[in-house]
């Protein structure tokens, strides 16, 4: 049935995706980009892909970069000036939403009325500005919060820092405005329903993907000599932001247990370190280096920047086991890529990550964030590493993003004809009467 809210057969024409404190061009891995990076740009492509136009709103962080970028055919990334362009935290950008605001408020009164059929927002900060566009343009408002400030502070690493009031409150605010929240998983539901209240009528679970073009199994010998790693290493890999709430420090301890366990394992043992310092990691950026160091395994620790996905696929076919012993993950996009390059998984059973990894078929879920748990657990998987590694590519073709963007497109749809069937009221836009919903004006 057409979505009586968008023209033509149901879908809409073109999308505001607002992405205010990190752009899709980012490398993930550093700073404040990852998986929300990844998931804008494969989502993006896919909508353009299926004759959607994508228009990315992100924050200007350099005066060099041009006002707009094509990132690919039908997906446009607008670079918004809003406060300085360098030496701003994340936790300062709230103080330049106004001004991000303005600004995508002005590109599109440029257009004629209606030139986009729906806001996809990314984050609380991107919600905020996504619900004034929305009663601005009567469009539907979706919403991706990607993180929760409430479950992260439920599960904080010890030293970090809880998320401040201020976005807890920002978060209740879009919970309440949005038309359609997008949750990774079930759990990820339940959590926007029990700590936020909300409509659960209005919460869709869609499952983010994983390229399966890009991220294959391989030849792990081929991958291992272009790293210079031997044959019969024992390698155990990190991918991602460097900071507390990644808990790469329970990996290093992992390590450190397992050569004390098997002092001979030491000529064979690597653990791969592929990031970058990021969020409260910043504070030390060097502490993991000097925690390897103080465990006594500098010499068989190797860290390495952020790859782009061709090389990050290496990296996961060179490795033995990936270890993802995060504090908190909407879902774990690295799990996924892992485990379509045919590595099996040890995480954290926290999160979405029970939903991105099976237990014992593709990787083993471990409770807490001991790291004699750890070493337990990834021993398991060396003991049976061909078994878990065929379950791994089994389920993580389970995931695609050509099936995320089909439930996304539904969810914009049915977005849509929910607002069409609201009763509306008027509001004023340049000198003109227009249809606004839930907004009463004077007249």
């Amino acid at each position: 049935m057409p979505a009586r809210g968008f023209p033509g057969p149901g879908l809409p024409r073109r999308v505001a995706t607002l992405s205010v404190h990190t752009s899709p061009l980012d490398q993930p891995g550093a700073g404040d980009a990852g998986g929300m990076n990844v998931y804008i740009v494969e989502t993006s492509r896919r909508l353009a892909e299926r004759g959607i136009a994508v228009d990315v709103f992100t924050r200007a962080t350099s005066s060099d970069l041009p006002p707009v970028v094509e990132m690919s055919p039908g997906v446009t990334v607008r670079h918004v000036s809003a406060g300085p362009f360098e030496g701003l935290g994340k936790e300062e950008l709230p103080a330049q939403l106004c001004a991000f605001t303005a600004a995508v408020l002005r590109e599109e009164a440029q257009h004629e009325p209606g030139f986009y059929d729906v806001v996809h927002s990314h984050y609380w900060l991107s919600g905020q500005v996504g619900y004034l566009a929305r009663d601005r343009w009567s469009v539907p408002l979706v919403h991706t919060a990607h993180t929760l400030a409430k479950v992260k502070n439920e599960a904080l690493a010890a030293g970090d820092r809880p998320e401040p009031r201020s976005r807890v409150i920002g978060e209740e605010q879009v919970v309440a405005e949005a038309d359609r929240l997008i949750a990774n998983t079930d759990e990820e539901a339940r959590q926007l329903v029990r700590l936020y209240g909300a409509d659960p009528s209005r919460t869709l679970v869609v499952p983010p993907g994983v390229d399966l073009d890009r991220f294959t199994p391989g030849s792990r010998t081929a991958a291992r000599r272009a790293a210079g790693i031997p044959d019969d290493a024992v390698v155990l890999l990190f991918v991602g932001r460097i900071q507390p709430l990644k808990a790469p420090d329970v990996l290093l301890g992992t390590a450190a247990r397992m050569l004390a366990d098997d002092p001979a394992l030491r000529d064979r043992l690597q653990v791969h370190v592929v990031g970058a310092p990021s969020g409260t990691g910043l504070d030390a950026p060097r502490q993991l280096e000097q925690l390897a160091a103080e465990l006594g395994i500098g010499d068989v620790v190797r860290f390495h920047p952020p790859q782009p996905p061709e090389r990050l696929a290496d990296f996961y076919r060179a490795a033995d086991v990936t270890v993802v012993p995060s504090h908190n993950e909407s879902f774990g996009l690295v799990a996924l890529e892992s485990q379509a390059c045919g590595t099996p998984v040890v995480a954290a059973a926290v999160g979405g990550l029970p939903t991105a990894v099976r237990h014992d078929v593709s990787g083993v879920l471990v409770p807490g964030h001991d790291p004699a748990d750890y070493a337990v657990a990834v021993r398991a998987v060396l003991s049976r590493r061909e078994l878990l590694a065929a379950g791994a590519r089994r389920h993580a073709g389970r995931f695609s993003w050509d099936r995320t963007v089909d439930a996304l497109v539904d969810g914009y749809a049915a977005a849509a004809r929910d607002m069409a069937a609201t009763p509306v009221r008027t509001a004023r836009r340049g000198g003109a009467l227009r249809a606004l919903p839930g907004i009463s004006v004077a007249r």
